[in-house]
């Protein structure tokens, strides 16, 4: 016993002076001989902290399995399944712990973080308050409490608790972080921009503050700082440092290589691998099972694209269920959904685990990813694998970079055979245009110039797309056009980067009331008024998606400049598929070329808009059922 002794000084020692492998060495000595619960613990502890984690989760079952009520090793037990995303089974052990302890105000911090995992915010909500009355200033459970009521979308006492967080602890980095994210989605971005500067400055080696500030600046159009910004994500990404997310990293760049590196990146931090639900097979159902899931189910440009797709599946052939884990609106919108499928889930309330069960149980054939790394997106359901077919579709223009998506749906223009190797999926192509289309739209009269703020004539250029796609040399274009068209205007979309826009323009000599900016409005509202717009102008590296859509099915002639990738591609996939491919240029020379001559020849523009107002009714785009045939028949060939 008394070498025990030495070997567990020692042991102790090497734990506590970092030199892991020694400390591992030696707990494995003194378990040779015997077998002590508290010593396994211990041992495992070390082997967590040497990346062997499930010989440590081994560990800790061996502990408990001869001391069940071992504090210690079901607390850290719990600890270690949370790292692993096995949030339910860290939920058990965090209980039995406190069953053993109820003053540890460390379980009850990490049991919430198992709840919110779950998606049992109120539950989560009540284990951090419940910390909170143990230790007042417990700074973890502050901020998670300010991050869980940011999940519930209570903005403003998210605010409020992040601001309490930093009362107690102004430098800590971490809800200076989510005080920024929380200021994003209120919508007050200058102010999300220096939380996240904050952040970095308070840890340079924040993994996430870096792409907080890459998207504040994107959104406010603030040029300076991105053209500074862009070199340290690539930096960080070919390194592998901050966690940079794809989405951002798609307005900053056309370099494909460099999109793929950072989305396995992203999935690799960010999604635990799970044991596969499916083996791959076939089911063989009569009717192939096809599931959607997606954040967006409610008033969306998703729903809004997809949703005559949903109602005109071939119910002979397919049985087709969304999976909804965003929220109910409420809307017109939400209510269509719900009828165009034959079933149709609510899953914000579930776990990963629980909806990928829930997948597996009802047999899917095929899992459609509608999100990919967009806003809400869940890409922890598909790591389970419980589906045979995984697809990314529509929503994310890039790779998921996950080797548990199968597929990704696409076109000839948008993913020529050449960019295969960027792609982490197969790519199946779809004949015409990979975006659904709802054709059954109708367009309201439009409104008045003077209720939408134009001036009562010359010609106006528009781009409703979202403020972020802007860029300084597109932007320096659609200035020249302004000088180069007397009278004309530029018609935006309202957003943060409002502001920085007006600058801009002026600082190119350029009146910035000449720049009208359009409030959000709903759907019916925003499509009529587009008919009082001349000439749509495109964004790159990012173009405009549905926006475009919009735009063309509205009567808008696009004119687009094709870049490298997907993102940068889709407008021309759109034009090319209403025989449009005129409106298409392959550079910004070209592209400015172009809009001036329609923008300067009234006979020009008005046979392009001809020429397109005839093509909305006999080209692919918009023919629904063409669509629908196309896309069932790549299902089909999917699992044969």
């Amino acid at each position: 016993m008394k070498d025990l002794d030495k070997l567990y000084a020692q042991a102790v020692a090497a734990q506590k002076g970092g030199n892991l492998p020694e400390a591992e060495l030696r707990y494995r000595e003194i378990l040779a001989t015997a077998a002590i619960p508290e010593v396994m613990v211990n041992h495992a502890n070390v082997l967590v902290g040497i990346g062997r984690r499930d010989e440590a989760l081994a560990g800790y079952n061996r502990a408990l399995a001869l001391k069940p009520d071992l504090f210690e090793g079901l607390y850290n037990r719990g600890n270690l399944l949370l790292e692993m995303k096995q949030a339910e089974a860290a939920l058990t052990s965090f209980d039995a712990a406190l069953a053993v302890r109820q003053d540890m105000a460390g379980v009850w911090n990490n049991r919430g973080t198992a709840l919110r995992d779950m998606r049992r915010l109120d539950a989560a909500l009540a284990s951090y308050n419940r910390v909170l009355t143990l230790m007042p200033g417990h700074i973890n459970a502050l901020t998670n409490r300010a991050m869980t009521l940011l999940d519930m979308r209570r903005l403003d006492e998210a605010l409020a608790a992040a601001d309490a967080a930093l009362a107690f602890q102004p430098g800590f980095a971490e809800s200076l972080y989510v005080r920024g994210n929380i200021l994003r989605d209120m919508g007050r971005m200058a102010e999300a921009l220096t939380s996240y500067e904050q952040a970095l400055a308070a840890n340079p080696a924040h993994p996430h503050a870096l792409n907080g500030m890459a998207q504040a600046a994107l959104s406010l159009c603030d040029w300076p700082r991105t053209a500074q910004l862009a070199p340290r994500l690539t930096e960080n990404i070919e390194a592998n440092r901050a966690l940079i997310q794809p989405f951002v990293m798609l307005g900053y760049t056309d370099d494909a290589k460099l999109q793929r590196r950072c989305a396995e990146n992203y999935v690799r931090r960010t999604v635990t691998r799970q044991q596969p639900l499916s083996d791959g097979r076939r089911y063989g159902h009569d009717k192939i099972r096809i599931a959607y899931l997606s954040a967006d189910f409610h008033q969306h440009p998703t729903s809004q694209l997809m949703i005559e797709l949903f109602e005109r599946h071939d119910r002979a052939r397919f049985e087709v269920t969304a999976i909804a884990f965003g929220p109910d609106d409420g809307s017109a919108m939400r209510a269509r959904l719900k009828n165009a499928f034959d079933r149709f889930e609510d899953v914000s309330a579930r776990s990963d685990a629980e909806v990928a069960r829930l997948l597996r149980e009802r047999e899917t054939d095929i899992a459609v990813d509608l999100n990919g790394h967009t806003h809400g997106a869940r890409p922890g359901i598909f790591a389970h694998r419980p589906a045979p077919m995984q697809v990314n579709y529509l929503v994310y223009p890039g790779t998921t970079g996950a080797d548990f998506m199968d597929v990704i749906l696409a076109d000839r223009t948008v993913t020529p055979v050449s960019q295969q190797e960027f792609f982490r999926e197969r790519i199946v192509r779809l004949p015409d245009c990979y975006q659904a289309n709802d054709a059954t739209r109708q367009i309201p009269s439009a409104p008045s110039r003077a209720a939408c703020q134009l001036p009562d004539s010359g010609l106006v250029f528009c781009c409703f797309n979202n403020n972020w796609k802007i860029t300084a040399p597109v932007f320096d274009i659609w200035m020249r056009l302004l000088q180069a068209v007397p009278g004309s205007v530029l018609w935006l979309l309202d957003g943060p980067g409002k502001d920085n826009l007006r600058q801009e323009a002026a600082a190119r000599g350029v009146d910035a009331g000449r720049l009208i900016f359009a409030p959000h409005a709903a759907p019916d509202a925003h499509l009529a008024r587009h008919q009082l717009a001349d000439l749509f102008l495109d964004t790159l590296p990012y173009n405009a998606h549905t926006t475009a859509s919009d735009a063309l099915y509205a009567g808008v002639p696009l004119v687009t400049c094709t870049g490298k990738v997907f993102q940068s591609r889709v407008a021309a996939s759109l034009l090319n598929a209403l025989d449009m491919a005129e409106l298409v240029t392959t550079s910004l020379t070209a592209y400015e070329n172009l809009a001036l001559d329609l923008a300067s020849n009234a006979v020009l523009l008005k046979a392009t808009r001809e020429k397109l107002a005839r093509n909305l009714r006999t080209a692919p785009l918009y023919d629904s059922a063409k669509f629908v045939r196309a896309i069932e028949d790549a299902y089909i060939a999917m699992l044969a």
